[in-house]
């Protein structure tokens, strides 16, 4: 693919005291009305300043990318994930943080998918957008981009970045990436992180809550994984889910592994033919990940009964994973390993904080 780069110089005498990587991939944040002002258009980042004059006041560097196509998140896809990921390792030496301008809808997707491609992550990565159109006089866009700018640049009293992870920054939350949600498609306030605090809130001062950070570690040597293996599915129980569903699923040629988005605390139906399916799905090395449907708490199989047979059969305990981040992790292990117990011990483990222990 090829990129637009724009650099932008800050008005500011003094000093600038480090770099910003911008990459806008698309989303509602890079829209503004047409010359007659009824239909929304992609932006021409061309006009930044124009948009967002605030930028030239900050005391860093940034450089903005733009995808030559940007995309609606809805057309998010692993091998964006790894562009972007080849992007950012690009550009590691050159820039000290990152920021994405991604849209809102499989945001959370991107940044749980990122946080497993960059191991030995040790500069901010940080991901924004907006639910309204820069070009919207109420746009949340000015604010997103603007704090989530100041939070990949901030620094601490030795001089190395605060924040050393992938996050999500929206409405005021710096939130772990592989932790969030998005729960309001109206609201501005529009990602949550029920299992896992906010990394920083953002008001008249930025407050940082350092011992839920991810800290600086001197050394460390970036790796980026540049693969995943989509032979993976979603299996939502429900009341009344019926055996031809289940099986059709678990029959999808080349499948390696299903998320199953069970009730509360890890809870299925013990039908006989649902435990039957299960299993002899992995007897046929199936990985099968076990996720609440719950946006907070975790699955504590064996609890009760309803769950003590998934725990007895093999299935996977993800803990206070999130559907998000369960999926895409599944689909970075399998990458990165072959078939067997490397894959389990993987996936019940957390990598990048992800989930708790």
């Amino acid at each position: 693919m090829s990129y637009t780069k724009i650099h932008i110089n800050p008005i500011s005498p003094e000093p600038t005291v480090g770099s910003v990587l911008v990459i806008y991939t698309g989303g509602t944040l890079g829209m503004v009305y047409e010359t007659k002002g009824k239909q929304l258009v992609p932006f021409d980042f061309q006009q930044i300043i124009e948009k967002v004059p605030e930028i030239s006041r900050l005391d860093f560097d940034i450089t903005f990318l733009s995808l030559s196509e940007p995309i609606d998140s809805s057309n998010m896809h692993p091998s964006i994930w790894i562009e972007l990921a080849t992007i950012i390792e690009a550009h590691y030496e050159q820039f000290d943080s990152f920021v994405i301008l991604h849209g809102t809808d499989t945001m959370a997707y991107t940044a749980s998918a990122l946080s497993y491609l960059l191991e030995n992550l040790n500069k901010p990565v940080i991901l924004t957008g907006a639910q309204l159109p820069i070009g919207v006089a109420r746009s949340d866009a000015r604010e997103n981009v603007i704090t989530a700018l100041e939070l990949a640049a901030a620094k601490n009293a030795e001089g190395h970045p605060i924040i050393t992870e992938v996050c999500i920054y929206f409405n005021s939350h710096l939130l772990r990436g592989n932790r969030s949600k998005k729960q309001e498609s109206s609201d501005f306030n529009a990602f949550h992180s029920e299992n896992y605090p906010a990394l920083a809130n953002a008001g008249v001062n930025i407050e940082y809550n350092l011992p839920y950070i991810k800290p600086y570690q001197p050394g460390l040597q970036l790796k980026v994984h540049k693969a995943f293996d989509s032979n993976v599915a979603f299996l939502k129980m429900f009341p009344g889910i019926s055996q031809q569903v289940v099986e059709s699923i678990l029959n999808i040629a080349g499948l390696r592994g299903i998320v199953l988005e069970t009730y509360g605390a890890g809870n299925a139906t013990t039908e006989p033919w649902f435990l039957n399916a299960i299993s002899n799905a992995i007897e046929r090395d199936i990985v099968i990940f076990n996720v609440s449907q719950c946006d907070g708490g975790r699955v504590s199989q064996g609890q009760y009964q309803t769950s003590k047979f998934l725990q007895q059969i093999g299935v996977i305990s993800g803990s206070d994973i999130t559907a998000e981040a369960a999926i895409t992790k599944m689909m970075y292990v399998f990458a990165c390993e072959s078939r067997g117990g490397a894959c389990i011990d993987m996936l019940g483990k957390p990598l990048r904080g992800e989930m708790s222990v």
